[in-house]
């Protein structure tokens, strides 16, 4: 198994399979800077294209045309044609410790410092760790994409579950 990244979804692989787990992306959906997008590039393009790789999306790819979703179907596509054998696994928002700018980890850090926010009348989708190592176990042989929600739930019942050490 080989896993390139070294953030919250790279350190949650505990796959044995004989796959590459391509998890060093861009960490931020905000992000601007072109150089943080041409890095991604630059790295998938050295990987061994006879491998089996598992690609980490996003599921905002259906929803939203922002230059991070833009890129992410950009590299979804360079997968599909260029490696035999391919997983692209599009994410609900991870529920685990990691990057700071991620939705939970953003509303925990707000509620821990009493700092104010706003609460959207919107759904999202929230992934444990759990869950998310159970659909790694379900990867198939073959070619596939998989979007792996977790729960849809309301931003105001995420916060309360936060609140409640719930999440």
């Amino acid at each position: 198994m080989t896993v390139i990244g070294n953030g919250t979804i790279a350190n949650a692989i505990i796959d044995k399979k004989n796959r590459i787990f391509f998890a060093s992306g861009v960490p931020d959906s905000q992000e601007t800077r072109e150089s943080e997008y041409q890095k991604e590039i630059d790295l998938l393009e050295k990987q061994n294209k006879d491998k089996h790789i598992v690609y980490f999306s996003t599921l905002s790819v259906y929803f939203t045309n922002s230059r991070y979703t833009q890129h992410k179907r950009l590299i979804e596509e360079y997968i599909k044609n260029n490696f035999k054998h391919y997983t692209i696994m599009r994410l609900g928002n991870t529920t685990w410790a990691g990057n700071k700018k991620h939705l939970v980890n953003f509303f925990r850090d707000r509620i821990t410092n009493n700092e104010p926010f706003e609460i959207r009348d919107e759904y999202r989708y929230i992934l444990d760790k759990e869950e998310f190592r159970h659909w790694l176990d379900l990867i198939p042989k073959w070619n596939c994409e998989m979007n792996v929600t977790g729960r849809r739930m309301k931003v105001k019942d995420i916060v309360k579950e936060i609140k409640e050490g719930l999440i």
